[in-house]
């Protein structure tokens, strides 16, 4: 586990890109973002395009939809604090990409590399994800599956972080991780 790593959850519009950028600006180095969306269409252009308006002045941005880990990789610095915006996005394009098939395979190992990496990076990371599972069970399986994917990436990121923030109304709740086992 590394002390310095955060895990921002929280529903979607309650916060947490603009928690993590908050914290960022206190931070005295480099700050690099980390986009995983996909501009897929004109919606998402729309929320990609609001995202950048309002990140911060030099703060860099570096685009990783899919390979992550490799991204951290070329970023880490001990004086460089990364926001990874975000994990929820980053599973969908792998696992319910707009174009082409799910990649189970290539999602498990990229997942794998990534929690292999995180106790051995330099830079702190601040990550943030949904948290999706409050509310009804979807009926489609492809959906179901997606939500407890994302439940158990979260879970794992977040046993590997040194804190965790729970994004409600816009309102942070932040408490250390406890080393316990997860379902």
């Amino acid at each position: 586990m590394n002390n310095a790593h955060e895990l921002i959850v929280g529903g979607q519009r309650s916060g947490k890109s603009r928690r993590a950028e908050k914290l960022a600006l206190g931070w005295p180095g480099r700050v690099v973002v980390i986009a995983t969306a996909l501009a897929a269409d004109d919606e998402m252009r729309e929320r990609i395009a609001h995202h950048r308006a309002s990140r911060p002045a030099g703060f860099e941005t570096v685009e990783a939809p899919l390979v992550l880990s490799a991204a951290l990789q070329q970023v880490d610095d001990a004086n460089t604090l990364v926001v990874v915006d975000c994990l929820t996005l980053w599973l969908v394009n792998w696992l319910m990409p707009m174009s082409g098939a799910p990649d189970a395979a290539g999602w498990q190992a990229e997942r794998t590399a990534l929690l292999d990496l995180l106790p051995r990076l330099k830079s702190p990371v601040v990550f943030v994800s949904n948290e999706v599972g409050w509310g009804v069970s979807p009926l489609g399986r492809e959906v179901r599956d997606y939500i407890d994917e994302l439940g158990r990436l979260n879970q794992d990121v977040a046993r590997l972080c040194g804190r965790l923030t729970l994004m409600v109304a816009g309102q942070a709740w932040t408490r250390p991780v406890e080393d316990s086992n997860h379902a």
